[in-house]
Protein backbone atom coordinates (compact mmCIF):
# COMPACT_ATOMS: atom_id res chain seq x y z
CA UNK A 1 0.00 0.00 0.00
CA UNK A 2 0.98 3.65 -0.12
CA UNK A 3 0.41 6.75 1.96
CA UNK A 4 0.69 5.69 5.61
CA UNK A 5 2.61 8.68 6.91
CA UNK A 6 1.90 12.39 7.39
CA UNK A 7 4.47 14.96 8.46
CA UNK A 8 2.90 17.26 11.07
CA UNK A 9 4.36 20.59 12.12
CA UNK A 10 3.57 23.75 14.05
CA UNK A 11 1.39 26.29 12.23
CA UNK A 12 4.38 28.65 11.94
CA UNK A 13 6.28 26.08 9.84
CA UNK A 14 5.13 26.31 6.24
CA UNK A 15 7.39 23.86 4.43
CA UNK A 16 9.97 21.13 4.92
CA UNK A 17 12.70 23.72 4.33
CA UNK A 18 11.40 25.58 7.40
CA UNK A 19 12.50 22.65 9.57
CA UNK A 20 16.03 24.06 9.55
CA UNK A 21 17.12 24.46 13.18
CA UNK A 22 13.80 22.99 14.36
CA UNK A 23 13.19 19.95 16.56
CA UNK A 24 11.75 16.78 15.02
CA UNK A 25 10.63 13.90 17.20
CA UNK A 26 11.27 10.26 16.35
CA UNK A 27 10.82 7.20 18.53
CA UNK A 28 14.39 6.14 17.79
CA UNK A 29 17.22 7.16 15.47
CA UNK A 30 17.24 4.87 12.44
CA UNK A 31 13.52 4.16 12.72
CA UNK A 32 11.31 4.16 9.63
CA UNK A 33 9.93 7.56 10.60
CA UNK A 34 13.40 9.00 11.12
CA UNK A 35 14.69 7.70 7.80
CA UNK A 36 11.70 9.04 5.89
CA UNK A 37 12.00 12.53 7.40
CA UNK A 38 15.72 12.40 6.58
CA UNK A 39 14.89 11.74 2.95
CA UNK A 40 12.25 14.49 2.84
CA UNK A 41 14.69 16.98 4.34
CA UNK A 42 17.54 15.99 2.03
CA UNK A 43 15.26 16.33 -0.99
CA UNK A 44 14.78 20.06 -0.32
CA UNK A 45 18.46 20.71 0.35
CA UNK A 46 18.66 20.38 4.12
CA UNK A 47 21.43 18.46 5.85
CA UNK A 48 19.42 16.21 8.19
CA UNK A 49 22.39 15.76 10.52
CA UNK A 50 23.37 19.43 10.86
CA UNK A 51 20.13 21.29 10.15
CA UNK A 52 17.62 19.32 12.25
CA UNK A 53 17.55 18.76 15.99
CA UNK A 54 16.38 15.19 16.49
CA UNK A 55 14.50 14.42 19.70
CA UNK A 56 14.18 10.81 20.86
CA UNK A 57 12.52 9.52 23.99
CA UNK A 58 11.75 5.83 24.26
CA UNK A 59 9.32 6.48 27.13
CA UNK A 60 7.21 9.11 25.35
CA UNK A 61 5.68 8.98 21.88
CA UNK A 62 6.56 11.83 19.50
CA UNK A 63 2.88 12.75 19.20
CA UNK A 64 2.75 13.39 22.94
CA UNK A 65 5.81 15.63 22.73
CA UNK A 66 4.19 17.45 19.80
CA UNK A 67 0.91 17.98 21.65
CA UNK A 68 2.83 19.28 24.69
CA UNK A 69 4.74 21.75 22.50
CA UNK A 70 8.13 20.13 23.16
CA UNK A 71 8.95 19.44 19.49
CA UNK A 72 8.20 21.28 16.26
CA UNK A 73 7.35 18.37 13.97
CA UNK A 74 6.99 14.60 13.74
CA UNK A 75 5.87 11.95 11.25
CA UNK A 76 2.46 10.60 12.21
CA UNK A 77 0.99 7.17 11.54
CA UNK A 78 -2.74 6.30 11.80
CA UNK A 79 -4.61 7.00 14.02
CA UNK A 80 -2.31 9.88 15.03
CA UNK A 81 -3.07 12.18 12.05
CA UNK A 82 -6.81 11.64 12.50
CA UNK A 83 -6.55 12.50 16.20
CA UNK A 84 -4.54 15.68 15.59
CA UNK A 85 -6.92 16.89 12.90
CA UNK A 86 -9.92 16.28 15.14
CA UNK A 87 -8.23 18.31 17.90
CA UNK A 88 -7.01 21.05 15.50
CA UNK A 89 -3.39 20.62 16.56
CA UNK A 90 -0.67 21.48 14.03
CA UNK A 91 -0.98 21.05 10.28
CA UNK A 92 0.28 18.70 7.58
CA UNK A 93 3.45 19.50 5.62
CA UNK A 94 3.52 16.24 3.67
CA UNK A 95 0.80 13.67 3.19
CA UNK A 96 2.43 10.64 1.56
CA UNK A 97 -0.94 9.50 0.22
CA UNK A 98 -1.28 12.52 -2.08
CA UNK A 99 2.01 14.48 -2.18
CA UNK A 100 4.57 13.62 -4.86
CA UNK A 101 6.98 11.97 -5.13
CA UNK A 102 6.10 9.95 -2.02
CA UNK A 103 2.55 9.17 -3.16
CA UNK A 104 3.87 7.47 -6.30
CA UNK A 105 5.59 4.67 -4.41
CA UNK A 106 4.72 2.02 -1.84
CA UNK A 107 5.36 2.84 1.80
CA UNK A 108 4.68 -0.69 3.08
CA UNK A 109 6.07 -3.91 1.64
CA UNK A 110 6.23 -7.55 2.72
CA UNK A 111 9.61 -9.11 3.47
CA UNK A 112 10.63 -12.61 4.41
CA UNK A 113 13.87 -14.39 5.21
CA UNK A 114 15.60 -15.83 2.14
CA UNK A 115 15.76 -19.28 3.74
CA UNK A 116 12.05 -19.36 4.54
CA UNK A 117 10.98 -18.16 1.10
CA UNK A 118 13.30 -20.65 -0.57
CA UNK A 119 12.18 -23.62 1.57
CA UNK A 120 8.47 -22.75 1.79
CA UNK A 121 7.33 -21.21 -1.49
CA UNK A 122 3.75 -22.45 -1.16
CA UNK A 123 3.35 -20.99 2.33
CA UNK A 124 4.99 -17.76 1.19
CA UNK A 125 2.51 -17.38 -1.63
CA UNK A 126 -0.41 -18.14 0.68
CA UNK A 127 0.67 -15.42 3.10
CA UNK A 128 1.06 -12.90 0.30
CA UNK A 129 -2.29 -13.89 -1.20
CA UNK A 130 -4.02 -13.36 2.15
CA UNK A 131 -2.43 -9.92 2.59
CA UNK A 132 -3.33 -8.79 -0.92
CA UNK A 133 -6.91 -10.01 -0.54
CA UNK A 134 -7.09 -8.11 2.75
CA UNK A 135 -5.87 -4.99 0.95
CA UNK A 136 -8.63 -5.46 -1.62
CA UNK A 137 -11.17 -5.83 1.19
CA UNK A 138 -10.00 -2.54 2.73
CA UNK A 139 -10.27 -0.82 -0.65
CA UNK A 140 -13.71 -2.10 -1.61
CA UNK A 141 -15.43 -2.37 1.80
CA UNK A 142 -13.78 0.14 4.16
CA UNK A 143 -16.76 0.27 6.52
CA UNK A 144 -16.73 -3.48 7.10
CA UNK A 145 -12.95 -3.51 7.41
CA UNK A 146 -13.08 -0.69 9.97
CA UNK A 147 -15.68 -2.57 12.02
CA UNK A 148 -13.48 -5.68 12.01
CA UNK A 149 -10.58 -3.64 13.36
CA UNK A 150 -12.77 -2.42 16.21
CA UNK A 151 -14.25 -5.86 16.87
CA UNK A 152 -10.77 -7.36 16.91
CA UNK A 153 -9.59 -4.88 19.53
CA UNK A 154 -7.03 -3.22 17.24
CA UNK A 155 -8.54 0.23 17.74
CA UNK A 156 -11.39 1.67 19.83
CA UNK A 157 -12.26 4.37 17.30
CA UNK A 158 -14.43 3.23 14.39
CA UNK A 159 -14.50 6.76 12.93
CA UNK A 160 -10.71 7.02 12.81
CA UNK A 161 -10.40 3.54 11.32
CA UNK A 162 -12.99 4.28 8.64
CA UNK A 163 -11.32 7.58 7.75
CA UNK A 164 -7.95 5.87 7.39
CA UNK A 165 -9.28 3.01 5.28
CA UNK A 166 -11.28 5.35 3.08
CA UNK A 167 -8.39 7.73 2.41
CA UNK A 168 -5.45 5.38 1.88
CA UNK A 169 -5.00 3.78 -1.58
CA UNK A 170 -5.13 0.09 -0.71
CA UNK A 171 -5.69 -0.84 -4.35
CA UNK A 172 -2.35 0.42 -5.66
CA UNK A 173 -0.63 -2.96 -5.38
CA UNK A 174 -1.97 -3.81 -8.85
CA UNK A 175 -0.81 -0.55 -10.42
CA UNK A 176 2.47 0.43 -8.79
CA UNK A 177 5.80 -1.17 -9.66
CA UNK A 178 7.32 -2.66 -6.51
CA UNK A 179 10.80 -2.70 -8.03
CA UNK A 180 10.48 0.97 -8.88
CA UNK A 181 9.74 1.68 -5.21
CA UNK A 182 12.90 -0.12 -4.11
CA UNK A 183 14.91 1.75 -6.72
CA UNK A 184 13.48 5.14 -5.68
CA UNK A 185 14.14 4.71 -1.97
CA UNK A 186 17.55 3.12 -2.49
CA UNK A 187 18.62 6.11 -4.58
CA UNK A 188 17.28 8.60 -2.04
CA UNK A 189 18.95 6.75 0.86
CA UNK A 190 22.25 6.55 -0.99
CA UNK A 191 22.12 10.27 -1.80
CA UNK A 192 21.45 11.00 1.87
CA UNK A 193 24.43 8.86 2.92
CA UNK A 194 22.28 6.31 4.75
CA UNK A 195 23.41 3.33 2.63
CA UNK A 196 26.34 2.56 0.33
CA UNK A 197 24.88 -0.05 -2.03
CA UNK A 198 23.29 1.00 -5.30
CA UNK A 199 19.68 0.15 -6.16
CA UNK A 200 20.54 -2.54 -8.71
CA UNK A 201 22.56 -4.52 -6.18
CA UNK A 202 19.80 -4.24 -3.58
CA UNK A 203 17.19 -5.33 -6.12
CA UNK A 204 19.32 -8.21 -7.38
CA UNK A 205 20.30 -9.48 -3.93
CA UNK A 206 17.20 -8.76 -1.90
CA UNK A 207 14.01 -9.01 -3.97
CA UNK A 208 11.91 -11.75 -5.51
CA UNK A 209 8.83 -10.66 -7.46
CA UNK A 210 7.71 -14.12 -8.66
CA UNK A 211 4.93 -14.49 -6.11
CA UNK A 212 3.62 -10.96 -6.61
CA UNK A 213 3.63 -11.33 -10.40
CA UNK A 214 1.76 -14.62 -10.18
CA UNK A 215 -0.85 -13.19 -7.82
CA UNK A 216 -1.38 -10.13 -9.98
CA UNK A 217 -2.45 -12.51 -12.74
CA UNK A 218 -4.50 -14.68 -10.37
CA UNK A 219 -6.29 -11.91 -8.45
CA UNK A 220 -7.41 -9.76 -11.32
CA UNK A 221 -9.82 -6.97 -10.34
Amino acid sequence: MAGCFELFARESIGSIADLRNKSVGVQALGSTEGVLVNLMAAQVGLDPVKDIHWVTDLSVKPIELFIDGKIDAFLGFPPEPQDLRARHIGHVLVNTAVDRPWSQYFCCMLAGSSEYVRNHPVATKRVLRAILKAADFCATEPARAAQRLVDGGYTPRYDYALQTLSELPYDKWREYDAEDTIRFYALRMREAGLIKSGPQKIIADGTDWRFLDELKRELKA
